[in-house]
């Protein structure tokens, strides 16, 4: 007969540092990295551990790995809904959603520069204020397999992805439209609907797609995105405002209102 497991004992865990991003809240940010290809972003590390010792050799590494804390996830599901089935709901261990035992996140993402305690990383896909648990160096040779099997994505050659991606498209003036907000915001808003829609038009829960008549609305952060599909082309056909004109009189003078303000005055229209 086997001894019984000891009484589990409690695990510490404390942060080192939190990500500084422009995502704000969970459906802003992106489901991984990749698709969150050149989001800007930081890791201010805690004085007054010896954290600058840490970091050094760290500047060569190309990508680096980040343990993080889902922190605003509240309990957890052991059957979830990722964006990438088509076949239902999965086991969240299958998976790589928040809603965990533990909610531990890890992301590989772009290291640019260390300041001192501050790491300037790309493709963020974590929101403002996330606590960093650890920082691991990316090692290509060994952190990168690929042949290995995809799951429940299914199997394909490799390097390819499992779903052929979406071929998304722009109208002249949804380009027009999404340079504007790019240049006038820092939101790297063309993509992000890039990223999103590449994946697919099919509405779902975390992506903030909706169906309106024959078309469809991508939401990213305050913006619309109103697009087409035929087949597996996406057209997108304009951005548009998230903010009713009411909410916009009343809110002119105060960001991130006046640049909807200057963009409705720009290609009137909108909500």
């Amino acid at each position: 007969m086997l001894p019984a497991d000891p009484a589990p004992e409690a695990l510490s865990l404390e942060p080192i540092g939190f990500v500084r991003s422009a995502l704000a809240s969970k459906v802003e940010a992106a489901r991984q990295p990749r698709a969150a290809e050149g989001t800007a972003g930081t890791i201010e590390l805690l004085p007054g551990h010896n954290f600058e010792h840490a970091l050094e050799d760290l500047a060569g590494w190309e990508y680096i790995w980040v343990i993080f804390w889902f922190h605003l996830n509240r309990g957890w599901r052991p059957k979830v809904l990722p964006p990438r089935s088509v076949s239902g709901r999965k086991g969240v261990f299958s998976t790589r959603a928040p809603h965990r035992p533990n909610p531990i996140g890890l992301s590989a993402v772009r290291l640019e520069r260390i300041d001192g305690l501050t790491l300037h990383i790309r493709d963020v896909d974590m929101v403002d204020g996330t606590p960093v648990l650890d920082l691991k160096p990316y090692v290509a040779y060994t952190d990168a397999h690929a042949a290995a099997r995809s799951g429940w994505l299914g199997d394909s050659a490799p390097p390819n992805d499992p779903i052929a991606p979406f071929l998304v498209h722009w109208t002249e003036l949804a380009a027009a439209q999404g340079a504007w907000v790019e240049a006038r915001t820092g939101l790297p808003l063309c993509d992000r609907v890039v990223a999103a829609l590449s994946l697919g038009a099919t509405p779902h829960p975390y992506r903030r797609i909706r169906r309106v008549g024959d078309e469809f609305r991508l939401s990213i952060k305050d913006w619309r995105i109103r697009f087409s599909l035929a087949d597996r082309e996406i057209l997108v056909l304009e951005v548009l405002s998230g903010y009713r004109n009411a909410q916009l009189a009343a809110g002119a003078a105060a960001e991130p209102i006046r640049a909807h303000s200057e963009f409705v005055g720009l290609w009137p229209g909108g909500l």
